[in-house]
């Protein structure tokens, strides 16, 4: 989708934002989009080796104990009057 890109379609897509922004909030606005991809780049990476990281089998699998909300009604038919 963005291989059919040229020159030209990146300039008007810049010019674009610099109407919509203005350019005394672009630094700001391209700072924060910085930010945000190396956020997102540490997170991926993360998660890419949490899943590589060699264990027993038993990382993030339960415990076996459950907990529940219950109602205070009974279930079962035998209890009804």
């Amino acid at each position: 989708m963005l291989g059919n890109l040229n020159g030209w379609h990146l300039v008007i897509i810049l010019v674009v934002i610099l109407l919509l922004f203005g350019a005394t909030r672009l630094p700001a606005l391209s700072k924060s989009l910085g930010q945000s991809m190396r956020i997102f780049r540490n997170e991926t990476k993360a998660m890419k080796d949490e899943n590589q990281t060699p264990g027993d089998g038993t990382a993030g699998t339960a415990t076996g104990t459950t907990t529940g909300t219950s109602t205070g009604t009974p279930t079962d038919d035998s209890q009804k009057p």
